[in-house]
């Protein structure tokens, strides 16, 4: 049990906002880990209650996960170890058992890197406003004088469960795949935990077959990433993906990251499909389904930087949309508020009411199969409807003056043809609905984020291009 003193590590290196990610052997290590065991149950309150652990494909997530189990047992914890999991199994355990747990992953980062994801019971995220500023300091202090006698807090128990089967079943329940055209499904796992969950979710590992025929791509468990980086948000680590579905007459492509919480989306030409776009598609089903059980206007989330088509198909469905700040826990915490049965973000996180508020691709996933596999048209000419306008995508700029590039811009666009708006950054809209743009700073890189979009591709390009020039001028 930790007792030496350490504190050369400084914990609010790994310790983000939302979880905690660091290198391994650097910034987070084993006597990190079981320190932070001990602080997530002091915390939180969990002695003498059940804490779930599990960890990704990661070669260090076995190491972690079992030193986490040393320190929350030792505060009284009975730990059930989950093994290897998705970071949304995590949540639908934390759901389904009523019980907090963690996930080791660094979900889309390289090899080196490993972390904590945390969830309270009920899969309600845990983050700096909810706790884990609070677990850092307590574990940091730990490090520094050794974890606390016990104080006649009997040790708890360590035991082994597997939610795998109760996790594909569950999903199988909420969208039924059984009597959908029979679509050809290529599945990139970048060689993350979707190699695991895909074969028990889609394929016929666990439950019997469905229509789909499932060509894989990098299924085996290796988080070294041999073939390519887990992160499909970067168009490179798609295009294995998107010449696999051209190559094999495919009628989709879906690429997950390495935590399998986020899926991206390919048509049949090979085409992605916007997140954005997706957001629509999914929240014209729920709206549906909700309404059919009787709710007169059922609420869809979307951060600020979705497409405008989403919450104008929100409202014409009959839902109201409810724009959010970019992060999970701020749309988590927004769909609880406001009991939605739907959320979705620019960078593919999509949440459902029926999945304990949390995000989870592959449910994404599904909603999509079913769409598509519902009627005759190919995705390309489906998805095309949620997508009537021209975005730019994020583009970074390296800004030593953040606030002084944004006043610079605001000096030329802030106009009466304009107006602004400072929910999540800075966002400029045409008042002739035109176009619109936003520049978000990085809380973590000297970056300042655009993204923007416009009615047609000679406006976002202009309008773009303007704004660039001047965010990269010296003032």
């Amino acid at each position: 049990m930790l007792e030496r003193v350490n504190d050369e590590i400084d914990l609010s290196q790994s310790f983000k906002a939302y979880d905690v990610r660091g290198i391994v052997g650097e910034t987070i290590n084993e006597e990190i880990v079981e320190a932070v065991g001990a602080a997530f149950v002091d915390v939180l309150g969990l002695s003498g209650q059940r804490v779930l652990v599990g960890g990704d494909m990661r070669p260090s997530s076995p190491a972690f996960s079992a030193a986490f189990a040393r320190g929350a047992s030792y505060r009284g914890a009975n730990v059930s170890m989950l093994g290897l999991i998705s970071t949304d199994e995590l949540y639908f355990a934390c759901g389904h058992l009523d019980a907090a747990g963690v996930v080791f992953t660094a979900s889309h980062n390289p090899a080196s890197y490993n972390g904590m994801k945390m969830a309270k019971a009920g899969a309600v995220p845990v983050s700096s406003d909810t706790g884990l500023y609070e677990i850092r300091d307590l574990a940091q202090s730990y490090l520094a004088e050794g974890l606390p006698v016990s104080g006649g807090i009997p040790e708890g128990t360590i035991d082994t469960i597997d939610v795998l089967a109760d996790y594909a079943a569950y999903l199988r329940s909420l969208v039924d795949l059984s009597g959908i055209r029979p679509l050809k499904v290529v599945v990139d796992a970048a060689n993350g935990m979707s190699g695991m969950t895909t074969p028990a979710v889609l394929g016929d590992a666990l439950l019997p077959g469905l229509p789909l025929e499932i060509v894989p791509m990098y299924f085996e468990l290796d988080g070294t990433f041999p073939n390519h980086p887990a992160n499909p948000l970067e168009p490179e680590n798609l295009r294995d993906l998107q010449a696999a579905v051209v190559e094999h007459g495919a009628d989709i492509g879906l690429a997950f990251d390495g935590d399998a919480d986020r899926c991206f989306v390919i048509d049949e030409t090979g085409a992605p499909v916007s997140p954005s776009a997706i957001t629509a598609l999914v929240a014209r089903r729920e709206i549906a389904r909700a309404k059919a059980s009787g709710e007169d206007t059922p609420v869809i989330i979307h951060n600020l930087i979705t497409s405008r088509a989403v919450p104008e198909l929100v409202e014409h469905d009959g839902g109201r949309p409810v724009v959010t700040r970019v992060g999970h826990s701020f749309i988590k915490a927004v769909m609880a508020q406001e009991g939605a049965v739907f959320g979705g973000e620019h960078s593919a996180h999509y949440y459902f009411r029926d999945f304990f508020n949390a995000d989870t691709g592959m449910l994404a996933a599904m909603h999509v199969l079913a769409a598509l596999g519902s009627q005759e048209l190919p995705l390309g000419e489906l998805a095309a409807e949620y997508e009537p306008y021209f975005s730019s995508g994020e583009i970074n700029s390296e800004v030593a003056d953040k606030d002084g590039a944004v006043a610079r811009v605001l000096a030329e666009f802030s106009t009466q043809d304009t107006v602004v708006g400072t929910l999540d950054g800075t966002t400029v809209s045409a008042t002739d609905g035109s176009f619109w743009f936003n520049l978000r700073p990085s809380n973590t890189e000297p970056f300042l984020r655009y993204n923007g979009e416009a009615v047609d591709t000679t406006t976002m390009e202009r309008v773009r291009d303007a704004v660039l020039t001047i965010v990269r001028s010296t003032a």
